[in-house]
C-alpha cells in the first residue's frame, strides 16, 4: 500500500483506505484506481499470509490484527479518510473504527460495509471454522467461495482453503470483541452498508442490522451481484460518491 503523498484531498480525492474478503487480498480492488480517479485514493492493505506477505503468519484473533494495523494510521493523517471493508473486510474496518476511539485517534469520516453480516449474524461460514476440510468445502461450495473441481491436495485445497480457515476464525473473534461492550458497540461516526441483490451468504436486508453499530447517520444500498459485488464497477463508482460526500461536508 502506497503511503499518502503531499498534495491535498481535495486535489486528488480521499485516502480510501479498503479490506478484501476472507482469503483475499488486493487484487479485489486492481481497477479502482482508474474507477475512481480524482475522486479517492484507494489503498488495499493486504494482511498477513498472502500476496507480498504470503510468508507472514496469519492473524486470527482481534490483538493480532490491530497490532498489524495501526501503523496504517502513523504519522496521522492530516486529512479527511474514508474505510470501505468487503466481507470479512467489513468487520475489520469496523474493529479497527472501533479500537481507533478508544484510542482517541482520528476516526474515518466514513465507515462502510459490504456484503458483511452485522456481528450479532454469525452466518452459517464462521460456524464451519473448525470443521474438517470436506464439511468446510462443502458450505464454501455452496456459496461459490471455492472451486467445484477442488479436491484434497490440489493446489487450491493446499494454498487457499488454510488462508480461508484461519480468516473465518479471524472473523469469529472480531465478531465475538464487537458484541462486548468493552470493545463493541456503535462507532461515532456515519456508516454505509451494502448488499449484493443476489448474495445467499448475506441477503441484502440483513445488512440493515448494521444500523445497531454507529450513533451517526445510518445509508443502506443494494447493489445488482452476488456476494462478490466487490469485482463489479457498481461498488468503486457508489463509494466514490459516497466520498465526494464526505469531501462537501468536510470542506472549510
Amino acid at each position: 500500500m502506497h503511503e499518502p503523498g503531499p498534495d491535498t484531498a481535495g486535489e486528488r480525492g480521499l485516502r480510501l483506505v479498503c479490506f478484501a474478503h476472507a482469503g483475499a487480498g488486493t487484487s479485489a480492488f486492481r481497477r479502482w484506481d482508474t474507477l475512481l480517479a480524482g475522486t479517492a485514493r484507494p489503498e488495499a492493505r493486504p494482511l498477513p499470509g498472502r500476496e507480498a506477505r504470503r510468508r507472514e503468519l496469519r492473524v486470527t484473533t482481534r490483538q493480532a490484527l490491530l497490532a498489524d494495523l495501526y501503523d496504517l494510521f502513523s504519522p496521522q493523517p492530516a486529512d479527511p479518510y474514508v474505510l470501505y471493508g468487503h466481507s470479512l473486510g467489513g468487520l475489520i474496518a469496523y474493529t479497527l473504527t472501533r479500537a481507533l476511539h478508544a484510542a482517541g485517534l482520528p476516526l474515518p469520516a466514513l465507515l462502510a460495509v459490504g456484503a458483511c453480516p452485522p456481528p450479532g449474524d454469525a452466518g452459517e461460514l464462521i460456524s464451519v471454522a473448525e470443521a474438517p476440510d470436506h464439511e468446510l468445502l462443502r458450505v464454501l461450495e455452496k456459496f461459490e467461495a471455492a472451486p467445484k473441481d477442488t479436491v484434497p491436495g490440489d493446489v487450491w485445497h493446499r494454498l487457499v482453503l488454510p488462508v480461508l480457515r484461519d480468516d473465518l476464525r479471524l472473523a469469529a473473534d472480531l465478531r465475538a470483541a464487537a458484541l462486548d461492550p468493552a470493545t463493541g458497540g456503535p462507532v461515532p461516526l456515519p456508516l454505509l452498508a451494502v448488499g449484493g441483490s443476489t448474495d445467499a451468504l448475506v441477503p441484502t436486508e440483513t445488512m440493515r442490522g448494521w444500523r445497531a453499530f454507529t450513533d451517526g447517520r445510518f445509508v443502506h444500498r443494494t447493489l445488482p451481484g452476488s456476494h462478490f459485488f466487490v469485482r463489479d464497477d457498481d461498488l468503486p463508482r457508489l463509494l466514490g460518491r459516497a466520498c465526494r460526500i464526505v469531501k462537501r461536508s468536510v470542506r472549510p
